[in-house]
Parts: C-alpha cells; structure tokens; sequence
C-alpha cells in the first residue's frame, strides 16, 4: 500500500511517498501557496503518484485562523450545570479580543452531573427550546454545548444537543465537551467553544483538500492527522478541527522516530519561521500533563508537549546578530541574499558557514556567520534543556528543512541525528500515522477491573475509528487516585493506536 503524507505549514507544503514497505520513494519540498487547493495539488503531482492506496495531510489552518482571531464564527454557549457553576460564565478568561470575535452569547442551563454519575439537577427540555429560540433570533450558527463533568455521563450533553437540533434544524453546527476535551469544565468548555467557532472553517478547508486531490486525479480515501499523531477521515475533520491545531509539530516528531530509528529522544523541527522542540516517549509524543494554552486560551484536549522558539530559515537577522521571530516565510527564495534578494535570513548564514548549498554561495562569501550561528545553537539547546526530566544523556534528532542552521552536536548535546528525508519528515510522519482510541474517565471499583474496562473502550474506540481489529495495542496507561472523593475513584486515561484498516473505511 502506498501512502502519501502531507504536511501543509505557513512556509512550505511538503509531501513524500511512501512504499509498500514502508520506504520513501520520493519527497517534495515546495512554497505554500495561498490558496490550499494548487499548492496541495502541486505537491501530489510532483510525487508523480497517481496509483497512491490513501493520502494524509496535516495542517495548520486551524491553530492559525485562531491565533490571528480571522476566519471564526461567533458561537452560542451553552452549559448545563444550574444552580451550580454560575459564578464564572464561559468564555470569562478569554483574551478581550478573541473574546469579541467569537463570543455570541451565553446561556447558562439546568443540568450536569457530579464525579459519580449523580445529576445535580434534572435537564429541563422547555428551558433549552427557550435558549434555541433566542439562538435562532440572534442568528447564530455554531453552539457549543458543555455540562458538568460530562467525561463521566455525556447523557445531558447528548439529550440537548438532540432538542437543539430539532430546534434549530441541520444548518446549526453543534459542538459536544464530552467529545472534545477532558476532566475540567471551564477548559473543556473553552475548547469546545473553539472547535464550535473553527467548524464552518474545517467544512471549507476539508472541501479544498478534496478538490486538491480531484486536480491531482488521485482516487483513494483522504485522511487528516491529529494533535497525538492518529487520523481521522473526513467526516470527523469537519467536526473536530481542535484535534488538528498540534498536527504539524506531531508529524514531524513522528516521522522522526521513524526516519532515525530512536524511539525515546528529543526532537528539533526546525521550519521556515519556528522551531518546535518535543520529547518523544515510545515513538509517541510526550502529551501536555496539564491544560494547554493556545492564543491565550486554556484548553484540555491532547496536545503534545512541545516548547517553540522564534527561529526558522526565514528568520531575520538583526545587526546584532540575533536570529527572529520575524521571518520572511513563503518568501524565503525571493528576499534572502543568497537567492539575489536583499534580507539577510539565518539560511544565508547556513550557506556562508557551509552548512548547507543553496542558491548562490558567492552571494554570502563576505559574512562571517560563526557568532550569530553559535547564539542560534546555543538558544536551540536551552530549549532542549528546558524539556528533560532528567540528567540522564538524551540524543537529539533535527528535522525539518531549518535544520541546517544547528551543526551535528549542540551545546550540552553531543549526539545530534540528522536522518536521511530530514526536511520533510512532517510528511513522512502524517503518512506513517495510525488510528486511534482513547478514554479518559473517572472510574469506581477494584483497580484491575476499572484498567480492563478502560483498556477494552480504548481498543474498542480505535477498531471503531477504523483500526484494523488485531493490530491494537495500549502505548498508554495512566491512573490518578482520587483521593479527595469518595468510593476509591480514580481518574484512568487509556491510549490505544492499531494499523490503519483500508477495506473497512471504503466498506
């Protein structure tokens, strides 16, 4: 089976083809384009792989449409959680200016359930044809739903969404917590509020990756990766665009591990305009322990742990030898000198310290790069630093095409991998993706019996997303006693991952 991989980022769109046994036949490097459809379409020609079995994409369309507050619809809020949690409204730590995009309204509702299951009080069916009503006057065609620890029991979640949607007819896109986040009302609900606002986006970016391919005249199924390095089809991409925002720094680290072998290590991904450092732990991403902010919001939906930095082949650089954050991006091949531009960018440093060759080096011969190229790798391995847990040596893989810019051993890090495909091993690692199943929950009951019926929903939730039955297996098992609540409740996130089933999707 081949596999196309496709890593659509804010400088470059990269792809790579991948054999049947899992080899790189070929890969591409190209300038992302305005609009998604030819830049995709471009990449897929290049790969000259017309016969592909199943093609993934990831892309950062939808953390950036969030970040810069554009292309968002305003929502309506709705929680279910009367006569508690009124003190804090939604959206009440939102930044100001996000806030303004998105809010449309708030409508706080009976409902909720406490840690066991118990409902702090009963749904009222009346008070929510109410809040459609009013929805539908405002004109508001996004609603994000959240109740009271709706991991536990997402039945008030459902039963609503069912009277709104009667209410309000199939044109209103409706968000569900239990579906988006965990544990963590408010930011469960922040995400959710976020995933509702992104959803008419994700129907109009899902229909450009379609038409993408249509233009390429590839025929096999489309997938797009997620925040923990799984796929979805596309279907579900149009409703949960939050499980995309990570999906660039995951590819990346995942084709990683792949490319180099390692399994447990740092990754350095290195693009046009940043760098992204994670920690890989059995060939996955560390996931974030806690909630994540992204644009200001606290959110609780999985999300590698990844720290960024300011730094790419694009970047600036200043008189004093400082590298970004600003960058010239897409513009790389225009502006930078050694492409007969006039900015001075951290690739031609590269190229004068003879790193890498690229354009013309006659261009860079007078600089001398040593000073600002030892502050870049300096700033590279504090990062590193920052995300070890121990002392204990760490090798360090570097990745993607900004990777020239660090020499083969880094400050405190001697051993740097820099394996073949390097630049585009975002793409490699959306075309190697798997499925997946995860729960997180709070269970009651003897320790092995709660593990086995975690484990169980987590394979069962992979083979339903399309994993092919035998191939699961648990890469992840993580159990917190409750002990400020009663009845020896622990709280128990299972992740299980199984090969991607082609005969059961196109069933």
């Amino acid at each position: 089976m081949m596999r196309i991989g496709i890593d659509v980022g804010g400088t470059n769109t990269d792809a790579a083809l991948l054999g049947d046994a899992g080899e790189v036949l070929a890969a591409v490097k190209s300038p992302t384009t305005a609009d998604v459809t030819s830049g995709v379409a471009g990449a897929i020609t290049a790969l000259g792989a017309a016969d592909a079995s199943a093609v993934m994409i990831g892309t950062t369309h939808f953390v950036n449409a969030l970040v810069e507050a554009s292309r968002l619809e305003p929502v309506a809020a709705v929680r279910l959680g009367l006569p508690a949690t009124a003190a804090l409204p939604p959206m009440v730590d939102w930044p100001a200016r996000l806030r303004e995009v998105v809010r449309g309204h708030d409508y706080l509702c009976h409902g909720g359930h406490e840690y066991d299951g118990t409902p702090i009080s009963d749904l009222d069916p009346e008070e929510l044809k109410r809040v459609a009503a009013d929805i539908a006057a405002r004109g508001l065609r996004s609603v994000a739903v959240s109740s009271v620890f709706s991991p536990v029991s997402g039945e008030f979640e459902l039963r609503a969404a069912e009277i709104l949607a009667a209410e309000l007819g199939p044109e209103v896109h409706l968000s569900l917590s239990h579906e988006i986040g965990r544990i963590g009302l408010l930011a469960r609900e922040n995400a959710t509020i976020v995933n509702a606002a992104l959803r008419p986006l994700a129907e109009r970016t899902v229909g450009a990756f379609e038409d993408a391919l249509k233009t390429a005249s590839i025929v096999a199924p489309l997938f797009l990766s997620q925040n923990d390095g799984t796929l979805m089809d596309l279907r579900q991409a149009q409703r949960y665009p939050v499980a995309t925002f990570a999906s660039g720094p995951t590819n990346s680290m995942r084709g990683a591990a792949y490319l180099s072998g390692l399994t447990d290590c740092a990754v350095v991904d290195i693009g046009g305009t940043t760098t992204d450092v994670g920690i890989l732990v059995g060939g996955f991403p560390r996931e974030a322990t806690g909630e994540a902010e992204l644009a200001g919001v606290r959110t609780n939906f999985r999300i590698p742990d990844v720290l960024s930095l300011g730094i790419g082949g694009g970047s600036l650089i200043a008189p004093d030898g400082s590298a970004g954050p600003r960058s010239v991006g897409y513009r790389l091949t225009e502006e930078a000198l050694v492409f007969g531009g006039s900015t001075l960018t951290a690739t031609d440093l590269a190229v004068a310290a003879g790193y890498a060759e690229i354009g013309d080096p006659s261009l860079v011969a007078h600089l001398d790069p040593r000073a600002a190229l030892a502050r870049i790798a300096e700033r590279v391995a504090e990062t590193v630093d920052r995300m070890r847990t121990s002392a204990a040596p760490l090798p360090v893989v570097a990745v993607g095409g900004g990777s020239i810019l660090i020499p083969d051993g880094l400050p405190g890090f001697d051993e740097v991998h820099r394996p073949g495909h390097f630049a585009v091993a975002n793409a490699v690692g959306a075309a190697i993706a798997q499925v997946g199943g995860e729960v997180d929950q709070v269970f009651s009951g003897a320790r092995d019996a709660m593990l086995d019926e975690a484990r169980d929903k987590a394979v069962s939730r992979a083979e339903r997303a399309g994993a092919r039955a035998g191939s699961v297996r648990i890469v992840e098992v993580e159990e917190i006693p409750l002990a400020y609540l009663p009845g020896g409740a622990t709280r128990v996130r299972v992740k299980a991952v199984g090969d991607l089933d082609l005969e059961k999707i196109n069933a």
